[in-house]
């Protein structure tokens, strides 16, 4: 199992609002697409985490799927909840994911 960690910005409030709006995303085909096997979401002082369990790197399969109108609604419906980190250098999702530097396993 890989896991990918994104790293954005959501007011607490949101949070709810926020976790229907994955539930609805993920009853649909979108996480088969993109090999998601996992979802775990996060706040911590206005910041969201959302932790992506799946088989193999998604990066480029979230890169390609972008285009796909599962992928655009889900987009559309977070965007009044979700900000990019660091909006002046975010261009795509791989620049919301975090980049892991160290990994253990029992």
């Amino acid at each position: 199992m890989q896991y990918t960690l994104i790293v954005a910005r959501m007011a607490p409030e949101d949070s709810g609002v926020v976790s229907d709006i994955w539930a609805e995303s993920d009853a649909t085909e979108l996480p088969r697409l993109v090999g998601v096997k996992h979802r775990r979401l996060f706040q911590f002082h206005g910041l969201y985490f959302q932790l992506i369990g799946s088989e193999g790197d998604i990066g480029g399969r979230i890169e390609e799927a972008r285009g796909h109108h599962l992928f655009q609604d889900v987009n559309e419906k977070l965007k009044p909840h979700i900000a990019a980190y660091d909006p002046v250098t975010w261009r795509g999702p791989a620049d919301a994911m975090a980049k892991e530097f160290y990994s253990w396993n029992a």
